[in-house]
């Protein structure tokens, strides 16, 4: 009957040790999730999203606003930097035009006179007319990024977009895993199969030959992943390829991404280069649309 508190109070003990270790094991992955979470804002990657697996039931919820808080601090940035990029645009379209309407104006007017139709400053004056008129053109095209029109939202069907893609490009390999062919989004039709055609030619111009589609889900929205076998983009390039006028390409304007962006943001949702890309593939964006509720 003596030994009795005896084996209690071991009990005891390793019961509080054994609650303490937990405790220091927990602590340190709460520090770890922080750490994770300081980086990805130093780095300026609002995208991240931490699981709320091993935590108590408020340290999910607190887990859970932070994950949704990251998602709107990078919709938000993004939407401040295409209205930045709009008005800077917006500056440049019209100055630019504002210059060179004149100069094609006046070329044309000497081009018709008898005084210069035939003679040596005919042809100088025409490469003028035409490198301003190139220009006109040229300009015409980024005013896409000042005047897009506000979206008409409907419900879009996943599996009827996919199937227009691979009848627009038969050329591909197409890897379509979208599970239920009743899947739906609120977007604007027109805007969203634009955006799948920018990412689906920016692939086959990058060179590839498969193209995998299949969707995800983040809280209230479905991300409908692209994914390409063309060369991986290196780090440097994927920073820069949603600023308005960056391109890799010789004839490219570098206004199909951004735009694409611009119009996903319209409607409440986004596009972005994911960090690590489906598995088989050097390359996936994400097209973030809203589900669709009935």
């Amino acid at each position: 009957m003596e030994m009795t508190p005896y084996y209690i109070i071991i009990l005891l003990v390793l019961i509080i040790v054994m609650l303490l270790i937990w405790q220091w094991r927990h602590q340190r992955l709460l520090s770890l999730r922080v750490r994770l979470m300081r980086e990805a804002i130093r780095n300026r990657d609002f995208t991240f999203r931490l699981p709320a697996n091993r935590m108590f039931h408020g340290e999910r919820d607190l887990q859970a606003a932070l994950n949704e808080m990251s998602g709107e601090i990078n919709r938000l940035l993004a939407r401040s930097e295409v209205e930045s990029w709009q008005r800077l645009t917006r500056v440049l379209t019209h100055e630019i035009m504002n210059a060179v309407a004149p100069i094609s104006s006046i070329t044309q007017a000497y081009i018709s006179s008898p005084l210069v139709k035939g003679t040596p400053l005919e042809e100088g004056m025409q490469a003028i007319r035409d490198t301003s008129v190139n220009l006109q053109t040229f300009v015409e095209s980024y005013r896409k990024l000042t005047q897009l029109q506000a979206p008409h939202i409907e419900d879009v069907s996943i599996d009827g977009l996919t199937r227009s893609l691979r009848t627009l490009y038969p050329s591909i390999v197409w890897h379509v895993n979208i599970g239920n062919s009743q899947e739906r989004v609120s977007a604007d039709s027109g805007m969203l199969r634009q955006v799948m055609v920018n990412l689906t030619k920016n692939a086959i111009e990058a060179g590839a030959r498969n193209i995998d589609l299949r969707l995800d889900y983040d809280d209230t929205r479905t991300l409908l992943l692209v994914s390409n076998d063309a060369p991986h983009i290196p780090p440097k390039e994927a920073r820069e390829i949603f600023v308005p006028f960056f391109t890799t390409k010789p004839s490219g304007t570098g206004i199909g991404l951004p735009l694409s962006r611009q119009m996903m943001l319209a409607q409440e949702g986004d596009l972005w280069l994911a960090e690590t890309p489906v598995a088989g593939f050097h390359t996936t964006f994400v097209v973030a649309a809203n589900t669709y509720s009935s």
